[in-house]
C-alpha cells in the first residue's frame, strides 16, 4: 500500500511538488476507487446538498450529513488524506461553536482534517480551531455559502480592489494557521499571484493552473451531469450517458426475458461450491450502524 497523505505532506508539497490531486466524494465505494486510481485528497463537500440530494445550494445541508457521508467515504480510504467541510451556520456564530463543531467532524465524521469558507472575517475561527489540534483547510474567493451576498455562482477578484481583497483573505487564512487553502471562481492571473504570495499550497477550482493543486467535484469530471459544465470542468468520462444506456439495455432484456440467462441463476450446472451467496468487500471497521 502506498504512504498515507498526511498534513505535513501535503505542505511539503508546496516545494517538492507533485500538485496536489482532490475530488469531492460521498460514499465508500467512490472513495476506494478514486483512493485506489491515487487521489491525494477525499473532499467530502457541502457540494453533497446538489450533487446528492438535488438541492438549489449547499446551505441546508447538515452537520450530521457531513459526519454521515464522512464516515462511509473513510470506510473506503486506504491512502488518501480526508477533509470535511463545515457546512453553513456550522462556524459563523462564535469560534467556541465553531470549535464544537469541528470536533464532532473529527469525532462522528472521521475526518482528518476540516475546511470552511472564509477570509479575514474567519481568521479567528481557524486560529481557534488550529489551536486545538485540527488542522483545516481555508477556502476563498466564489464561496458557495455566500452566494446570496455575492449575487450568485460569480467569478470573484475582478479589478484591482477585488483582487487585493481576496489576496487579503487569503493571506489572513494562511497566518491563522490553515495548511492548505482553495481558491474558487477567480481570474487565473490572480490564482498564479495568490499562489507564489503564500507558503501553504493552494487548491484550484477554476482558479487557473499555476495553483497548487485541483479540486473538483466527482460527478462534474465523470460526466454525470450532462446539461451543467461550468467552464472550469474537464470531462474526464462520460459516465451519465454510459449510466443511462445500460439502464435502457438491462430495462429491455427484464421485459423481454434475456435476463436472468441461465449463467446468472444458482443451482444451474454449478458446482455446489459456487452456489452460495457472494460477498461484497467490507470497508473498514465493523460498525453498529444500520
Amino acid at each position: 500500500m502506498n504512504q498515507k497523505v498526511t498534513v505535513p505532506e501535503l505542505r511539503r508539497r508546496k516545494q517538492s511538488g507533485p500538485k496536489i490531486t482532490t475530488l469531492t466524494a460521498y460514499d465508500a465505494t467512490f472513495a476506494r476507487l478514486f483512493d485506489e486510481a491515487g487521489a491525494d485528497v477525499l473532499l467530502v463537500g457541502d457540494t453533497l446538498g446538489m450533487v446528492v440530494q438535488g438541492l438549489s445550494s449547499t446551505l441546508p445541508v447538515t452537520l450530521e450529513e457531513i459526519c454521515y457521508h464522512g464516515r462511509m467515504v473513510a470506510r473506503g480510504i486506504q491512502r488518501a488524506h480526508l477533509v470535511l467541510d463545515m457546512p453553513f451556520m456550522s462556524f459563523q456564530v462564535s469560534s467556541e461553536k465553531a470549535l464544537e463543531a469541528a470536533g464532532r467532524l473529527m469525532k462522528e465524521g472521521a475526518g482528518e482534517s476540516v475546511k470552511l469558507e472564509g477570509g479575514v472575517a474567519v481568521a479567528e475561527t481557524i486560529a481557534r480551531i488550529v489551536a486545538a489540534g485540527i488542522p483545516v483547510m481555508g477556502h476563498v474567493g466564489l464561496t458557495p455559502q455566500s452566494i446570496h451576498a455575492m449575487g450568485g455562482f460569480r467569478v470573484q477578484g475582478k479589478g484591482d480592489d477585488a483582487a487585493s481583497r481576496v489576496m487579503e483573505d487569503a493571506k489572513a487564512v494562511q497566518d491563522a494557521g490553515a495548511y492548505a487553502i482553495v481558491l474558487e471562481g477567480l481570474p487565473a492571473d490572480l490564482g498564479r499571484q495568490i499562489t507564489q504570495a503564500l507558503s501553504i499550497p493552494t487548491i484550484g477550482i477554476g482558479a487557473g493552473p499555476d495553483c497548487d493543486g485541483q479540486v473538483l467535484v466527482c460527478y462534474d469530471f465523470l460526466g454525470m451531469f450532462e446539461d451543467f459544465k461550468p467552464k472550469f470542468v474537464k470531462r474526464f468520462a462520460q459516465l451519465g450517458a454510459e449510466i443511462r444506456r445500460a439502464t435502457e439495455d438491462y430495462v429491455s432484456e427484464v421485459r423481454s426475458g434475456a435476463f436472468p440467462a441461465e449463467e446468472h441463476c444458482y443451482g444451474v450446472g454449478k458446482p455446489a461450491a459456487e452456489t452460495g451467496t457472494p460477498q461484497r468487500p467490507v470497508y473498514g471497521p465493523a460498525s453498529d450502524e444500520s
